[in-house]
């Protein structure tokens, strides 16, 4: 079993992870199924919306937050590279922007298969580079990146797929971080399957949402602790 099997079968086990989904399932049924749609819309609104090219303030130091993705034998696949070739042409426009590339792992880890791809396609040895190479998934790398974020100042750049930008954007305002996305694609084309893991995310969306909501109900320090 991976190291991110691994975690999330840990993540399966915890029971108040398991409460948010009754919860969540209870809310759905209630809503006929409203609930989930109002999600979808807005996962998809967002992914449609989301700028390639955000402006910048070229006097004004930004950060761009790279998110991961899982590797096959250390190669990202078409996601992971289309993240990778954006920061690679934003850092080309914007020489101001410091990278911060998120994400473990087992060796090597998706923070350094992004580094390794950035260097390949030309990225300067001037550039300014972080790897944060320790969490797991998208709340721990913004758990981790945060504490990096204080060391600094200016705008902050959430930069992932289309489908996957409303989960960062969630969980980055739940941490107090200030930011933009930006998006690595093009513009919204989506595939089936692109489609298919935008529904997954208004579905994950639900769940963690309803979950929090359920622990502030019940003034679980413990439970907010998880997400926060």
């Amino acid at each position: 079993m991976s190291s991110r099997q691994a975690h999330r079968l840990r993540l399966l086990r915890d029971t108040d992870a398991l409460q948010g989904l009754v919860v969540a399932l209870l809310l759905l049924a209630a809503t006929g199924g409203l609930l989930y749609v109002y999600y979808a819309i807005r996962v998809w609104n967002l992914a449609r919306r989301a700028p390639a090219w955000p402006d910048l303030d070229p006097q004004r130091p930004a950060r761009l937050l790279l998110f991961g993705k899982r590797c096959e034998d250390g190669e990202p696949d078409r996601d992971f590279q289309q993240r990778i070739q954006r920061a690679l042409s934003l850092a080309g426009r914007h020489p101001q922007l410091e990278l911060l590339l998120l994400g473990g792992g087992p060796h090597p880890t998706e923070a350094e298969v992004a580094e390794r791809e950035l260097r390949a396609a030309g990225l300067g040895a001037q550039a300014r580079i972080t790897l944060e190479d320790q969490s797991r998934d998208t709340l721990e790398n913004l758990r981790h990146a945060r504490l990096l974020l204080r060391q600094g100042e200016g705008d902050v750049l959430l930069l992932s797929s289309r489908y996957h930008l409303a989960r960062c954007s969630l969980f980055a305002r739940w941490l107090g971080i200030e930011h933009r996305l930006c998006a690595a694609e093009e513009r919204w084309a989506p595939s089936w399957s692109e489609r298919g893991r935008l529904l997954l995310e208004a579905a994950y969306m639900v769940w963690v949402e309803c979950g929090r909501a359920w622990a502030r109900l019940l003034r679980s320090e413990r439970m907010l602790a998880k997400v926060s």
